[in-house]
């Protein structure tokens, strides 16, 4: 199955998004540093070691947007099989 150009765009913003996030994480865990200003591309916000948990909750639900998509890409999704009565 090939990868469609929306599906190919969608992966490749979702892996920028991963890095940005994953940078934002490092910085915050250097000593000394207290706020980040995280830019995703599409908007520019301040965080802060408080925002440590949000910052990994929303790296999780990157992480399974970028899985789902490159299942859809490759087709190797997941299959529901259902047993005939």
């Amino acid at each position: 199955m090939a990868c469609t150009d929306f599906i190919q765009d969608r992966i490749t913003i979702t892996e920028e998004l991963i890095a940005a996030y994953e940078d934002a994480l490092i910085a915050l865990a250097t000593a000394g540093i207290q706020s980040y200003e995280l830019d995703t591309s599409q908007s520019r916000q301040r965080v802060t070691k408080f925002d440590v948990p949000d910052i990994n909750t929303m790296l999780d639900s990157l992480y399974n947007r970028l899985e789902t998509l490159n299942a859809r890409c490759s087709g190797s999704g997941v299959v529901t099989v259902r047993p005939e009565f």
